[in-house]
């Protein structure tokens, strides 16, 4: 095997894949709030962005809380 050649897993590894969420669905509904209020009204504007700020908080917490109950063992290369 040469030095070049990428690391192979082993068969039969399990491969970790995180599990469906509507959060992208949500976010992309709020941005666009948030911009269509920039049109119509700053009330429109600062529910979009509050309401997207906390989805990505809820997403990034999501995240983290997922990766914490990965095994030690287990390596992102």
């Amino acid at each position: 095997m040469s030095p070049l050649d990428p690391e192979v897993r082993p068969t039969g590894e399990e491969i970790h894949l995180p599990g469906p969420t509507v959060k992208p669905i949500l976010l992309a509904f709020a941005i666009t709030i948030a911009l269509v209020g920039v049109t119509l009204s700053w009330l429109l504007t600062i529910a979009g962005g509050i309401l997207a700020v906390s989805i990505i908080v809820a997403w990034v917490g999501d995240t983290r809380r997922n990766i914490d109950s990965l095994p030690l063992e287990h390596n992102s290369h």
